[in-house]
């Protein structure tokens, strides 16, 4: 039998692991339909059948990785019994940055999706549930998602990253562009001069590293805790 007898049958499960793979290798500005039927073997046309398009791909993709993050979350949440609603949620935040910083390009992808995807519903769902097992009221659990943002998904919205998919703001060229501004800019120069990041700490964009991650975490769960007494 030649090799095509013996080549795994395409899904749609497959097709958007190759492009997971491929994304993150290449980043997802190199993602198209041309490039990801040639990784998988196949005539582009033929994924067209899985995923409608370009869009219908991008959609596929933040649902993979969304389900990445319930799968990890959902481990911790096992381990935790038990746990006050805290650590419980210090856990399950950290669990989906992990996620994000195996797919560096999953934060601006889930920004420019019109479409929630559904594994986002029952994230936030298990963040209430914790909460309200702590002792809030589902009043305090509304403002306390607000407050939250998108660190519940792993991830600090860039206060200066341009809103572009799979794009996290490159260091070199954030300090390049406050440089040639420095005058009318004074005190971002002098923050971003103060600001140096260790080379060994994660980052996701220039004002998401791990540690102004937990700072930001840690922060929000304290002032929580006061305000629930």
């Amino acid at each position: 039998m030649d090799e095509k007898t013996f080549r795994e049958p395409l899904s749609r499960e497959r097709v958007l692991a190759a492009a997971v793979a491929l994304a993150d290798a290449e980043g997802i500005k190199a993602l198209t339909m041309r490039r990801l039927a040639a990784d998988l073997g196949v005539e582009a046309m033929s994924l067209y059948y899985y995923l409608p398009g370009k869009e219908g791909l991008l959609d596929g993709l933040a649902d993979t990785v969304v389900g990445e993050l319930n799968t990890a979350v959902s481990r911790i949440e096992t381990a935790g019994v038990g746990q006050d609603w805290r650590t419980r949620l210090r856990q399950r935040f950290l669990a989906a940055r992990e996620v994000m910083l195996r797919h560096p390009w999953a934060p601006g992808l889930l920004g420019t999706r019109t479409t929630i995807p559904a594994g986002v519903y029952a994230h936030y769902d298990g963040i209430v549930a914790t909460l309200i097992s702590g002792g809030f009221s589902y009043r305090l659990a509304h403002r306390a998602l607000h407050a939250f943002g998108s660190l519940a998904l792993g991830f600090a919205s860039e206060i200066f990253s341009p809103a572009s998919a799979g794009g996290s703001m490159d260091v070199e060229v954030a300090e390049a562009e406050f440089a040639a501004m420095a005058e009318a800019l004074p005190h971002l120069m002098a923050m971003a001069a103060a600001e140096t990041h260790d080379v060994a700490d994660p980052a996701l964009g220039w004002c998401d590293s791990q540690v102004e991650f937990e700072f930001t975490l840690d922060l929000l769960l304290d002032g929580l805790e006061r305000i629930r007494g």
